[in-house]
């Protein structure tokens, strides 16, 4: 049954809603890139799908506006998949269950989608409309901009005519954004050795974190669950004889991770207990009112003989979870308030014989991506590791002279009474893997208000979307 018939704007939250029900998770867009095929095809719209699954749509302008130059409406097919604990959602073949509430879609247990479903929602709209005035349009949708960006990576641009990009992924609707960090990728395997060893063992979850987006909420001092772990992990290991056996955190590099899980053996399960409710009781101090259901929660598995890291190996990864940094590295110079420079490690996983390390940093100064790559991989080589670097994507250069930025902003003031404030953001954003293929692209990037993306807490404020649906219409019919 349909949940938001009858919330405006209704052309775009039809479609929406028509999304939400395909799987479309980073690496599973083959779903919802065919749905945008076939959406063309019966529309008699030009389309192109490419085998990334990229997807670009054209229709022409409409009366009076044939010979205009195309606009570009961009924004990505693929969404970020977590969910709550409880949940048995399956993002490989569920639809998400929609929910709204105060004013606000959200979802059921898991991600909303919003990131960047509405971007999608709003181009579907317009491509299906036969009432609004606009240029040539061409729709982009790209693939995989959560984990990696490879579809902005390998779509052919010469494929489109326009040089102005509207790009909606943008998450707060007082600000048009016009340029935003780079970044990259920093992955790392630790080599461990096993033995046998009996003793008590004890999962050790650290949970109940907000999470959130590591590039737009890195700022907020959130808590990471990897990190703290690697706290706690070094605490008992330095205090007690306590043999670490298995250690999972995250999913994804560019999700502040909300919780890891640790397997460990110890010889006084009493005195381990006792030192993990001290640890709890002072990160409770520490983040106070901004990570309110932080929690360390421990189950007995009984005494047995269990696989567990060698001294030496707990070492190194320990060492690695308590000396990587994390969070924000140093502010902007130039624009104050504004990250700089940051990572975030994302991922922590047992495997065989080795635990895998996620990491991804952002900077709008390349001279400090370069940087990190040095200190992870310093890091990473006095433990051991084997690192590689990837899925790197520049930084999005604010440019002087714009044509669709004042147009832009005037359609904001028309609809929300004021001037937008003109920034960039420490998050990434297609734009700069795009105008980096095509020099001459004039981009701007905006959206309606989120909150809490890459979280199952991730709502979508409906009259936000709607004023932006609005500004949508007024660019595009002043685009002549």
């Amino acid at each position: 049954m349909a949940v938001l018939t009858g919330i405006e704007p209704k052309e775009v939250f039809q479609f929406f809603e028509e999304i939400s029900r395909i799987p479309r998770g980073s690496y599973n867009t083959k779903g919802i890139s065919d749905y945008c095929v076939k959406f063309a095809q019966e529309r008699k719209l030009d389309v192109y799908q490419d085998e990334w699954n990229n997807v670009i749509i054209k229709k022409p302008g409409t009366k009076g506006y044939e010979n205009s130059e195309p606009v570009i409406i961009q924004g990505h097919l693929d969404m970020v998949c977590e969910k709550t604990e409880e949940s048995d959602h399956d993002f490989l073949t569920d639809p998400l269950e929609l929910m709204v509430e105060d004013g606000y879609v959200t979802a059921k247990d898991t991600t909303l989608g919003a990131d960047n479903g509405i971007a999608i929602a709003m181009a579907l709209a317009v491509l299906d409309s036969d009432t609004l005035e606009h240029p040539p349009v061409e729709a982009l949708f790209t693939v995989d901009e959560e984990v990696s960006m490879d579809g902005a990576a390998n779509i052919d641009l010469s494929r489109l005519k326009g040089t102005m990009l509207i790009n909606l992924d943008s998450e707060e609707d007082d600000r048009l954004t016009a340029g935003c960090a780079g970044g990259f990728r920093f992955s790392c395997e630790i080599p461990v050795e096993k033995v046998q060893a009996k003793g008590q063992g004890l999962l050790v979850e650290v949970c109940g974190l907000k999470g959130g987006h590591s590039g737009v909420e890195i700022d907020r001092q959130r808590g990471n669950a990897n990190k703290l772990a690697g706290r706690l992990l070094y605490r008992l290991c330095k205090e007690q004889k306590v043999r670490l056996a298995e250690i999972n955190g995250g999913a994804r590099e560019n999700v502040i991770t909300s919780v890891n899980r640790s397997t460990v053996v110890t010889d006084d399960q009493e005195q381990t207990i006792r030192l993990i409710g001290e640890m709890k009781e002072a990160w409770r101090q520490e983040f106070g009112a901004d990570e309110p259901g932080l929690d360390i929660r421990v189950t007995e598995l009984g005494e047995k003989e269990y696989h567990v890291f060698t001294e030496e190996s707990s070492k190194k990864v320990v060492g690695f979870l308590v000396n990587c940094p994390n969070g924000v590295d140093e502010y902007s110079r130039s624009l104050k308030g504004l990250v700089e420079t940051s990572d975030n490690l994302g991922v922590v996983k047992s495997q065989e014989d080795s635990v895998r390390f996620l990491v991804l940093v952002r900077s709008g100064i390349s001279s400090k991506l370069e940087e990190f790559k040095d200190r992870l991989g310093a890091l990473a080589d006095l433990l051991g590791g084997n690192w590689s670097i990837d899925s790197g994507y520049p930084a999005w250069t604010f440019k002087e002279a714009s044509r669709i930025r004042p147009i832009t902003a005037d359609a904001f003031e028309e609809v929300f009474g004021v001037r937008p404030e003109i920034t960039t953001i420490h998050a990434g954003l297609e734009c700069g893997l795009l105008s980096g293929k095509k020099p001459e692209l004039d981009c701007i990037s905006f959206g309606p208000n989120m909150q809490d993306v890459h979280s199952f807490h991730e709502r979508l404020e409906i009259a936000s979307a709607e004023k932006i649906w609005k500004v949508l219409k007024i660019i595009l019919k002043r685009c002549k």
